[in-house]
């Protein structure tokens, strides 16, 4: 249990990389897009080169067993996931977009992951995906119009409580649930009636 209170805060942290961005902008601290991009490609590098030591030369930090599940020790942990997907959105979107899905992984999954019963089910129960949908579209409506954010909460619903499975890979949510919801975000602005 306290190991994984110590991954939902970890995840949590990652909402520093927001506030990271929204305090340069409301400072005006020269921090432009292209910078913030650049800086979440170099995080992103970061975590696949650790991913690589980990993996195939046997880099075995204790880190590692206190951060990372038992199903992933032979494949890419979580965090390296995290940062992939969030450099993905940071790079093809733009900020009212970007960001709120970058928090709704670092915040709406680790808020709803600690309503679950943590039990791999093919669609998690209504009250985790309900947690998951009313904390996604809280987070999203300070940066988008009201049904924009909607529908990017659905996408970070999706990603969390529906179990995708690619042959018998399963892919984690924290690659998924930042990339469903900008996408569906950018549909809604770009075709959807706001």
């Amino acid at each position: 249990m306290a190991d994984e209170l110590k991954r939902r805060l970890v995840h949590a942290s990652g909402s520093g990389l927001v506030a990271l961005w929204l305090l340069a902008d409301a400072l005006d601290a020269g921090l432009t897009w292209t910078g913030f991009r650049l800086l979440m490609v170099v995080l992103a590098t970061g975590a696949l080169v650790l991913e690589f030591l980990r993996l195939r030369i046997g880099l075995d930090w204790r880190l590692y067993d206190v951060l990372t599940r038992e199903y992933e020790q032979d494949n890419p942990a979580a965090y390296a996931l995290y940062l992939i997907s969030m450099a993905a959105v940071v790079v093809v979107f733009e900020p009212d977009i970007a960001l709120p899905a970058m928090l709704m992984l670092a915040l709406g999954d680790p808020i709803s992951g600690a309503v679950s019963d943590n039990t791999l089910k093919r669609v998690k129960p209504p009250k985790v995906l309900g947690t998951m949908f009313l904390v996604s579209t809280l987070i999203a409506i300070p940066f988008l119009p009201i049904t924009a954010a909607l529908i990017a909460a659905v996408g970070a619903t999706l990603a969390d409580g529906v179990t995708l499975e690619v042959r018998t890979y399963i892919v984690d949510d924290n690659l998924t649930i930042p990339i469903y919801a900008a996408c569906l975000a950018w549909a809604a602005l770009e075709f959807a009636p706001l």
